[in-house]
């Protein structure tokens, strides 16, 4: 008998494919990337609506979900079970950095846009590389001390 106890989050039982997640940081990298090396809002703009998507509706109208979900079952991925409210307080997360990448790029303030970018690249390239989810993180110390 396995003694194991899984740890499951507080706030909800909903549950998300860690896979699907993953896919969708390297999209999230790929988009970023393109819009500061193209010096082009419309693939950060693309970005930010999908964050809106994925953090304050339903993750099957993301295209980047999408794509994700088509992505790993035509590489027949393992199926890995994770809590999916850290990951929507993630995508909350990235739609404000997304956002305020728009925000810069838009009044042309580059630096601190590539400043922004390499920050959102960076946490997105921990999640897909390590599955290291940084806003989980700091979804545990913000967010789940007020439901204990």
């Amino acid at each position: 008998m396995n003694n194991v106890k899984q740890l499951v989050c507080p706030i909800s039982n909903e549950r998300i494919d860690e896979q699907v997640t993953r896919i969708n940081a390297l999209l999230g990298i790929l988009l970023i990337a393109a819009g500061l090396i193209f010096n082009s809002v419309i693939f950060i703009a693309f970005l930010t609506v999908d964050f809106y998507i994925r953090a304050f509706s339903k993750a099957r109208f993301s295209p980047v979900s999408f794509i994700s979900l088509q992505m790993a079952n035509a590489l027949n991925l393992d199926k890995k079970e994770i809590d999916k409210a850290p990951k929507v307080f993630a995508a909350r997360i990235g739609f404000i950095m997304s956002l305020t990448i728009t925000i810069l790029m838009t009044i042309q303030l580059n630096t601190a846009s590539f400043a922004v970018g390499g920050i959102l690249i960076f946490f997105a390239s921990l999640e897909f590389a390590l599955a290291i989810c940084m806003g989980c993180i700091m979804y545990t110390y913000l967010v789940l001390p007020f439901f204990k």
